[in-house]
């Protein structure tokens, strides 16, 4: 996963792109196979994380009926498909996720010929050591998880995950285990992806001796609790807080990528075992990865996009491009790190989050 963090580095930072593009090329609607009228497809990805009008296009191009369900976090996607597939077709687990799910039959092979557009996408973020060759996933977006936090009420700029440990105020955390205990590690010196018992349990101290200002532990929701007040700061994934700071139209809110470092993540689309209907799961992938659809969930959820075809013909709104803290520059890069597949030791960061959860009373 280093080479994923070298590779975003060398496209942010030098923005050179990584295979040829005609800039001038006037893209052509995406047009979808014929055959699938009438036909169903079921979604199961991440709440605020699609366009507004991305299912309503689909399901008009193609003559089908989506239904969308979503989830807070991988842990509770994988312990509902765990039990078996109630029906879904697509998923959109986190990098490291998706290596756990193929490991346990949970997915079911992707066939190449059937999603063309592939191309568009940065040919050096696939075939990732998650998943050699893309045989279970394609990218959908990535970003970083962070520090949201209402300015007046904090009434200085964060920098550091020392100031949120240390606020004399109402804080949210985010129900990411994986995340939480990496930053704690990180920050305590130790690898991100230990499986070191000793390493584990001294992160799981330092969260639970830096948490008595933690107020909720949100399911991929703590945007919601800053919006309302309930808390002041909150730690949350990139663009949930953008969304947040674009809807409201204020300079309310903040986001901020703190100095000792954080997650990179990616999450990608899969097609699951026991899916109804694989064939028309292809053509949704390939749909998603059309260079304006790709733009616009981009644009809308303002997560930064894999498809480079999007970037090159400026696809992407440049304000959000711009922004360091949602495309991250070499800088902010170099202090991030890649969530990885630890086999056994994830019963192992389980206990410790269950154990952070009960004594902070969560």
């Amino acid at each position: 996963m280093r080479k994923l963090l070298l590779l975003i580095s060398v496209l942010l930072v030098t923005g050179i792109p990584l295979f040829a593009q005609d800039e001038t090329e006037e893209l052509e609607p995406w047009v979808c196979p014929e055959g699938f009228e009438g036909q169903t497809l079921s979604v199961f990805n991440w709440s605020t994380y699609i366009a507004d009008d991305t299912v309503a296009n689909f399901e008009e191009a193609c003559g089908v009926t989506v239904n969308y369900d979503v989830y807070e976090s991988n842990e509770s996607m994988l312990a509902r498909l765990r039990q078996g597939n109630p029906g879904y077709d697509i998923a959109v687990p986190t990098d490291y996720t998706v290596a756990i799910m193929a490991a346990e039959g949970l997915l079911q092979p992707l066939n190449h010929d059937n999603i063309p557009n592939l191309v568009h996408l940065n040919e050096e973020l696939l075939d990732e050591p998650y998943d050699p060759g893309n045989q279970y996933s394609v990218p959908y977006q990535w970003g970083t998880i962070g520090i949201g936090y209402n300015v007046n009420r904090v009434g200085e700029e964060i920098t550091s995950w020392e100031q949120v440990w240390n606020y004399d105020g109402p804080v949210a955390w985010l129900e990411d285990l994986r995340g939480m205990l990496g930053i704690a590690l990180q920050i305590l010196g130790y690898e991100p992806n230990s499986t070191d018992l000793d390493e584990i349990a001294a992160a799981r101290d330092f969260l639970i001796e830096n948490g008595s200002n933690v107020v909720a532990i949100a399911a991929d929701d703590g945007q919601v609790l800053l919006e309302r007040g309930e808390v002041d700061i909150v730690i949350e994934y990139s663009g949930d807080i953008f969304q947040l700071i674009d809807e409201c139209e204020c300079e309310d809110f903040a986001y901020a990528i703190p100095e000792e470092g954080s997650v990179l993540w990616v999450d990608s689309m899969v097609i699951l075992d026991g899916a109804p209907n694989p064939e028309l799961a292809e053509v949704w992938i390939d749909y998603i990865l059309d260079p304006q659809v790709s733009a616009d969930i981009a644009n809308y959820t303002a997560y930064a996009s894999p498809n480079q075809t999007s970037i090159d013909l400026g696809l992407i709104d440049e304000e959000l491009l711009s922004n360091p803290a949602i495309y991250p520059d070499d800088e902010i890069l170099s202090r991030l790190f890649v969530i990885a597949d630890i086999a056994e030791a994830e019963v192992d960061y389980s206990n410790a989050w269950d154990e952070i959860r009960v004594l902070l009373g969560q």
